[in-house]
């Protein structure tokens, strides 16, 4: 009876040991499993933040100075250089007649997405901006009439030049761009600034 007893005893440790072993088993593996999921998940997002918006420009070198003298400005619109002291508000604004160009690139360097259209663009695409723009924080809207595509989107260094309101392309710029990696003073105010 003692010797049943004590195989008994032996063949329910031998199950303890064994079910627990393969818990274990299962959660290592499993964790592991997805540290090494949310690890390529993360590399591909990296990959796809580090890619250009299809079409996009880049300027490098540009100046941060404020000053009070004109600017003359290496594109157009601008994208970055010396600028105004003070910003136009970016929260989501936007202004019916063209703003200051070096107050923009002031609102640029907080991070801000700075959208122009001229008078090529649609009125249902204007519509259509005005509506993304004053629901997305760091971002303004303008017209700009010197501008050779109907909309321009730009960012600090960063531009895309587009036709239509539809284009897909325009989410993609300002989920990359608003208080994006390029911006040289993240978090830097987009209200108290200047409206025109």
């Amino acid at each position: 009876m003692r010797r049943a007893q004590a195989a008994r005893e032996r063949r329910a440790r031998i199950l303890t040991w064994t079910a627990t072993g393969a818990v274990l088993a299962g959660v290592i593996g499993g964790g592991w499993y997805l540290v090494e999921d949310t690890r390529k998940k993360d590399a591909a997002r990296e990959r796809a933040a580090a890619a250009p918006v299809p079409g996009e420009k880049s300027w490098r070198e540009l100046g941060r100075e404020h000053v009070a003298t004109p600017v003359k400005y290496a594109m157009s619109p601008a994208v970055g250089g010396d600028h105004a002291q003070a910003w136009m508000n970016c929260d989501g604004d936007v202004y019916g007649t063209a703003i200051p160009e070096p107050s923009a690139v002031h609102a640029l360097e907080h991070g801000a997405v700075w959208i122009t259209h001229n008078g090529k663009a649609a009125a249902k695409d204007v519509d259509r901006l005005t509506s993304r723009v004053k629901r997305t924080p760091y971002s303004l809207m303008s017209p700009y009439a010197e501008q050779s595509s109907p909309i321009v989107l730009s960012a600090w260094g960063k531009q895309l030049h587009v036709e239509s309101a539809a284009d897909p392309r325009i989410e993609k710029f300002l989920d990359k761009y608003v208080q994006g990696a390029q911006t040289p003073e993240p978090g830097a105010a987009c209200t108290g600034g200047i409206q025109a």
